[in-house]
């Protein structure tokens, strides 16, 4: 008798399902420690020297692999 209770309740509308996650996520980010500014600085300093180094990196091994085509491409004319 149970189940056929279960099986005829009806789920909420779309819209008060969606209230209840918006409400849900807005009380977890209360509970976040969001990082100081100068953290996020220095944060953002390392990415752009490390995405620098690989910038060179890359640019390194393309010229040196360009050079290497020229060279065999003059050997066999």
């Amino acid at each position: 008798m149970a189940n056929q209770v279960d099986k005829n309740a009806k789920k909420p509308n779309i819209f008060v399902r969606m209230g209840r996650r918006l409400k849900e996520t807005f009380s977890e980010l209360k509970r976040v420690t969001w990082p100081t500014f100068p953290k996020v600085v220095k944060g953002t300093c390392v990415v752009l020297v490390v995405v620098v180094v690989f910038l060179v990196v890359v640019t390194g091994i393309n010229y040196g692999l360009q050079a290497l085509l020229e060279v065999i491409t003059n050997i066999g004319a």
